[in-house]
């Protein structure tokens, strides 16, 4: 069992309740909702969140510590936002928005139209990427399929990075 849940998860300002087999946090900023696995016990005690298995299978073990990674997250996430950026390198490369789309034009004889999921909020300032969203699965995710469709070349450095992302450069040809 993961050493993460051995332990009370804390609860700082947000409201744990376990229902039928859904975990749900409540915040001063948001709501997020979660399936709980079957094999997974969670239960909300004076102290904290205790998460632990139900059996003694190798997969109620190993669900253990991602269930308490994920109400870890959900709970940081009510009250604060995780945040990721994403910024553009590229001569003619742009982002922008349109409506709940993210357009871009990224080097390809197309525009790309990505649909921005409904719990992530997008701004884009210049050739920056902003995304946000209170459930950390999603904002990754999100920022992931971005990045994917023009991941940064180690030549010129052109495509999308994540914001504290460093890529190694190569050196290219030489001249005779």
């Amino acid at each position: 069992m993961s050493r993460l849940a051995k332990k009370p998860i804390e609860l700082q300002k947000a409201t744990v309740t376990v229902e039928g087999g859904v975990l749900t946090v409540k915040g001063s900023k948001a709501t997020l909702t979660k399936r709980v696995h079957p094999s997974v016990s969670i239960e909300v005690t004076p102290e904290g969140i205790m998460v632990g298995p139900k059996d003694s299978s190798r997969l109620a073990r190993a669900l253990t510590g991602t269930f308490a990674s994920h109400v870890k997250n959900m709970i940081a996430g009510v009250d604060t936002p995780y945040v990721k950026k994403l910024i553009l390198e590229g001569v003619g490369y742009r982002v922008e928005l349109k409506g709940k789309d993210l357009v871009l034009s990224v080097g390809f004889s197309h525009p790309v139209t990505l649909a921005i999921p409904d719990d992530v909020t997008a701004v884009v300032e210049k050739n920056v990427l902003t995304l946000s969203s209170s459930n950390k699965e999603s904002v990754g995710q999100f920022a992931a399929v971005v990045r994917r469709q023009k991941p940064p070349e180690p030549y010129l450095g052109k495509g999308f990075r994540y914001s504290d992302e460093v890529i190694r450069r190569k050196q290219g040809k030489k001249a005779v």
